[in-house]
């Protein structure tokens, strides 16, 4: 977790910068594109803030109405995060670019915009790489979408995502200012502000999706749930295991529940016994299922 703030500090850093440049530059050059992403650097900005609020509220510890704690907490601010990459990001870049197309107007020394379209792309570059080797050691050996769609972290995957939203935009923009400078075409400065507003907007629905599943009761996958099955099929007490109902309450906790029937002929005591052996096993091999409940049965006898 430590990690996924580092990844989010650089991101704010970068983007504070990015977005005061930005602004300046495109009242001076009076570019519809730099205008737009001025408009992405404040919005980046005040989403990783919004982010580490979350975090910081997630951690707060359990209380009687709330107790299994607050992890859920960062969930929610996720989805306001991609609420607003969509709403203010997405659908400002798209209004700005298509009031450009219906008033255009020339570009002023256009020079500028280079020179701040190269510097954004080393500091987004460096932000998205700062982001892109935290991923990486959390992922492992899985393959990288798999691992993205499977991470419950928000910090990561938010800043990552916008990160690599922030650098196709950049891109777009360069291309929509060269083509408005070099052919005498302001439209294209506008077509280029509402291609990065799409761009956000794409992200923008990915990341509200993450979030909408963490926040009805997302649970573990079907890989994980076979192998806690199969974990628990090895006990020799073990006759049959009910269906496992889980739930993620935080980016680093689970809580699972299952019912568990046993040999009849087994004690009570081996039963217990048995219960916090297996409670052990599931937390040893799977460290984010911090909260388990068995509900041990003895089988009927025949």
């Amino acid at each position: 977790m430590a990690d996924s703030r580092i990844a989010v500090y650089g991101a704010i850093a970068a983007n504070v910068a990015i977005a005061a440049t930005k602004f300046v530059v495109a009242g001076i050059t009076g570019s519809s594109a730099m205008l737009s992403e001025g408009i992405h650097s404040a919005v980046d900005t005040g989403n990783g803030v919004l982010l580490l609020i979350g975090r910081r509220l997630s951690e707060r510890k359990a209380t009687p109405e709330h107790p299994f704690g607050h992890g859920k907490e960062l969930f929610f601010w996720s989805l306001i995060v991609a609420v607003l990459v969509f709403g203010l990001g997405g659908g400002l870049s798209m209004l700005e670019g298509i009031q450009h197309i219906m008033n255009p107007a020339p570009m002023r020394d256009p020079k500028w915009n280079y020179f701040v379209l190269f510097a954004a792309a080393i500091f987004e570059g460096t932000s998205f790489t700062v982001a892109l080797r935290v991923f990486l050691r959390e992922k492992g050996d899985r393959p990288f979408w798999a691992a993205l769609h499977a991470s419950k972290d928000p910090m990561t995957y938010t800043v990552l995502g916008e990160d690599f939203a922030a650098l196709a935009g950049l891109a777009v923009a360069a291309l929509g200012i060269f083509i408005s400078h070099y052919y005498n075409l302001p439209q294209a400065d506008g077509a280029a502000s509402i291609a990065i507003g799409v761009i956000l907007a794409g992200v923008a629905v990915l990341l509200i999706r993450e979030a909408r599943g963490l926040l009805i009761g997302e649970g573990i996958r079907p890989d994980t749930a076979a192998a806690i099955r199969e974990l628990l099929g090895r006990h020799p007490l073990v006759r049959s295991v009910g269906p496992l109902l889980s739930m993620y309450i935080g980016p680093e906790q689970v809580l699972l529940t299952l019912d568990v029937e046993f040999d009849p002929k087994a004690s009570a005591a081996s039963i217990s016994k048995a219960v916090r052996s297996l409670e052990q096993e599931i937390r040893a091999r799977f460290d984010k299922i911090t909260r388990i409940y068995i509900e041990a049965r003895a089988t009927d006898a025949r």
